[in-house]
């Protein structure tokens, strides 16, 4: 397995690698990783002929009170992870190589980024935009793997790989979760044992969700109502304190009032001090 921390060095793999009918898959990451994003590197080993994954904790991403100082780091035992499933390339590089000083260009997926996550983060996707396309154009993979679980981000890179006419296949592949329900996350490390209790409400109220749905309801704002009983539970011990709660259009985002087409039901909450997002399909 190569590690690798600059652009100049990534390209040069790249060059190296052969070409058609060569396949090169790519798998972004911020490290810390979990079973989630091993899945991702396996789907990747089984599908392509070269495995690239990128460890890289954006910071244009970040909002100024965000996490970015404190987001779980493990550079090693990624390495040790990522090896033991037959990783290829490991592109690992600093802040300064990924944004020189002077770097003043950004990658803005207007109507997809104004709702949800947009709202409550602003600028979070367009950094995610950026270092997205950027990773594109430097790995030149045929294919990047994301989980459903950032599900508007995967509908933001979907859009943008689309409109820039990108020659990137975006793959998008099942929220791995925990025995109870909760969506792994690298964020799940914040939560102390009482948070981690009461985390698994957020998929309780995805499932009340789609109890609602199989059972024929396709008024949106029961949906909702019925979700936000579901985290106001006493059983939460009060620790849920709820962002959004959403039924949008699972291509434009934009909420709905009736389901009467594929629908994402997503919802953004803290968990004390955790923010948490999870998030179904409706098809």
């Amino acid at each position: 397995m190569r590690v690798i921390t600059t652009l100049a060095d990534m390209r040069q793999a790249r060059q190296e690698m052969a070409g058609p009918p060569w396949r090169v898959g790519l798998v972004p990451t911020m490290g810390a990783l979990h079973e989630g994003h091993l899945s991702l590197v396996r789907h990747a080993r089984a599908d392509d002929d070269t495995v690239v994954v990128s460890i890289f904790v954006n910071p244009t991403q970040f909002g100024p009170s965000e996490d970015f100082a404190h987001y779980p780091r493990d550079p090693d035992r990624d390495l040790a992870l990522l090896r033991d499933l037959g990783t290829d390339v490991v592109f690992m590089p600093p802040v300064e190589e990924v944004y020189p000083q002077g770097f003043d260009t950004h990658v803005e997926v207007e109507r997809l980024t104004q709702r949800l996550e947009g709202v409550s983060r602003p600028g979070h996707l367009r950094g995610v935009a950026t270092v997205v396309t950027k990773l594109f154009n430097i790995v030149q993979p045929h294919r990047a793997y994301f989980g459903q679980k950032d599900a508007q981000q995967l509908v933001v890179i979907r859009r943008l790989t689309r409109d820039l006419d990108l020659p990137v296949e975006v793959v998008g592949l099942p929220t791995v979760r925990e025995p109870d329900g909760l969506a792994m996350s690298s964020r799940n490390a914040y939560l102390s044992p009482g948070e981690r209790k009461a985390a698994p409400v957020l998929y309780r109220s995805l499932e009340a969700a789609q109890d609602l749905w199989r059972s024929g309801v396709r008024d949106a704002s029961l949906i909702r109502r019925r979700m936000n009983e579901v985290l106001a539970a006493p059983a939460t011990g009060g620790l849920a304190c709820v962002d959004y709660v959403s039924v949008a259009d699972a291509e434009t985002l934009e909420e709905l009032g009736t389901v009467d087409r594929p629908a994402l039901v997503s919802l953004a909450v803290c968990i004390g001090k955790t923010r948490l997002i999870d998030n179904i399909l409706f098809t």
